[in-house]
């Protein structure tokens, strides 16, 4: 009688990724298989995949990180499953704590991936993926403009130059550009300093505020109904509501108010050992840059909405920095509600 497979004999490939080198660890159902260097080539992989383990049912995963979803996509067109993880999702024991080569990470991926724990981030498509680049890149943009705003200052504090109390705010309005262009130094060269740093202040404001428009208008062109879904609640403005699409996504993939919360880290911290029971404040794990917008987009919130404002009043007396979490979790939640149910938020409704 003949006999025949029952299954697709398996392969795990875990993958650490590097510019300009991969390090990969090959392991079968039955085996532990072996690692390899390579050149940064998904196709090099499948030929050696085909070479030496043909007619395999293959998966594969790698740590997101700087050289992004090329190979994902790739490995996804060859018809394998294909995770991309967080780095903070793969399990290390023991002294494997306290060692880290390539190698190792490797391995560590590829028994995971073998053993079925691991879980793979949501990768974006590619046109939400570049969106995201603009948003990232508007915020590179504030971090240059408060860095050559400080450099201004410092040079004006060192030379004993005082700011008119006027115009000593955050605010650089055109009458204060018009007042540093004006001053006038003992000598030439301290006057070329600060007209060159007014030459970078001016380019560094007009590309924050070209990239910026760019932002509104794709976002509102391509994402218009949730763009306006978001825009309907009060605190969440049209930078905010651009950054929510581009780095969060379509929240519609998002079962609950809690499995958003903890994604973006306005989730509470919780320590427990025995009858001990420790709040630790916001979890650790979070998207920091989504959170901090929230934060922010919750005190306009206070300002302008009754009910939030009522919300806060309630708390108040209390840690200001606690409070100010609670506001953004709510706010974090009438994201949610609005983008869910299709109906623009009114203030005044409690949600």
């Amino acid at each position: 009688m003949k006999t025949g497979h029952t299954a697709r004999p398996k392969l795990f490939i875990g993958i650490d990724i590097h510019k300009r080198s991969w390090k990969v660890h090959c392991a079968t159902d039955l085996s532990s298989g072996r690692t390899f260097s390579m050149s940064p080539d998904p196709e090099g992989l499948r030929e050696y995949v085909e070479r030496h383990y043909p007619g395999h049912e293959v998966s594969t995963a790698y740590e997101a990180g700087c050289c992004g979803y090329r190979a994902h996509r790739s490995f996804e067109g060859y018809g394998w499953c294909s995770l991309v993880v967080n780095p903070a999702d793969i399990f290390r024991k023991g002294k494997e704590r306290h060692t880290k080569t390539d190698r190792i990470d490797a391995q560590l991926i590829a028994r995971e991936l073998k053993d079925g724990r691991l879980e793979g981030i949501v990768v974006p498509d590619p046109e939400r993926e570049q969106l995201r680049s603009l948003f990232r890149r508007r915020n590179d943009l504030v971090k240059d403009m408060r860095q050559i705003k400080s450099y201004i200052k410092m040079q004006l504090l060192y030379y004993g130059i005082k700011v008119p109390e006027r115009y000593d705010n955050d605010n650089w309005s055109h009458a204060f550009r018009d007042w540093l262009d004006n001053l006038e130094f003992a000598h030439p060269t301290g006057k070329e300093v600060l007209e060159s740093r007014m030459r970078s202040f001016r380019f560094i404001d007009r590309e924050f505020r070209d990239v910026s428009t760019q932002l509104r208008k794709w976002t509102k062109k391509h994402y218009k109904g949730d763009y306006m879904l978001l825009r309907s609640i009060p605190g969440i403005g049209p930078i905010v509501a651009s950054g929510i699409l581009s780095e969060l996504g379509d929240l519609r993939r998002f079962n609950n108010i809690k499995q958003l919360a903890g994604y973006v880290g306005l989730s509470p911290g919780i320590y427990q050992s025995g009858d001990t029971i420790r709040h630790t404040g916001v979890s650790m794990r979070a998207h920091r840059l989504i959170r901090s917008y929230f934060i922010e987009a919750s005190w306009q919130a206070i300002r302008t909405d009754p009910v939030m404002q009522g919300y806060y009043r309630k708390h108040q007396g209390k840690n200001v920095k606690s409070v100010i979490v609670k506001v953004a979790r709510k706010l974090l939640s009438r994201t949610l509600a609005v983008i869910k149910t299709g109906i623009p938020y009114e203030i005044g409704v409690i949600a």
